[in-house]
């Protein structure tokens, strides 16, 4: 008859998903615009990121998405048209 529960859940997180993208696409861009230097852009948007993520879920949380963004670093997931040793 249409889709369950979980689907319906995954559908919402991955629209969450892309307008998050959108949104941090955008600020980037505005910084870049701004003159701001994409390594300052993205110390500050980790930052911040980390500061909230400790403030609402706690050291735990923010501890496994540095463990999980590390791991999809070194499976080059970021990476595109760049060399890998």
């Amino acid at each position: 008859m249409g889709q369950g529960l979980g689907e319906l859940d995954a559908l919402m997180r991955e629209e969450k998903r892309l307008t998050a993208l959108e949104s941090q696409t955008e600020a980037w861009a505005d910084g870049l615009s701004a003159g701001i230097e994409p390594e300052l852009i993205a110390e500050v948007a980790l930052s911040t990121a980390f500061t909230e993520l400790l403030r609402t879920c706690g050291e735990d949380a923010a501890v496994a998405l540095v463990d999980r963004m590390r791991e999809r670093i070194i499976a080059g997931e970021f990476t595109a048209g760049i060399c890998r040793h």
